[in-house]
């Protein structure tokens, strides 16, 4: 599995893996790895320490937030939604939002976009 075309990367193929051990929480941060970066889908995965945030935003696709450890205070147009542990959240496209850490905790981020569709191909 050697092919630089993969559509997901910085994760171990054909093995199985707890995804909580691929970030590590850092004191007073918010740390990322990105799995898949596409014109369609973007999946991140993320650590916050308790009180960081990601401060409103829109996205141009939906986000679903899966909560993995922890509880998050999720934003979604001025409606607080509590999620914990083994829980999603999805942010509906073109609406704004934002991501508090109540406690410590790690998400899954998916965003999904529509495709590019070029006319003519």
């Amino acid at each position: 599995m050697t092919d630089k075309k993969e559509l997901i990367k910085n994760i171990p193929f054909a093995q199985a893996v707890n995804i909580n051990e691929l970030v590590d929480y850092e004191e007073g941060r918010v740390v990322s790895r990105t799995l898949s970066s596409k014109s369609h889908v973007n999946i991140t995965l993320f650590a916050f320490d308790k009180g960081e945030e990601i401060s409103a935003h829109t996205s141009p696709g939906d986000a679903m937030v899966q909560v993995l450890d922890g509880q998050a205070r999720i934003n979604i147009d001025g409606e607080i939604i509590n999620a914990t542990a083994g829980q999603v959240v999805v942010m509906p496209a073109n609406v704004a939002h934002s991501v508090l850490a109540a406690t410590r905790f790690k998400m899954l981020l998916t965003v999904v976009k529509q495709p590019v569709v070029i006319k003519g191909l």
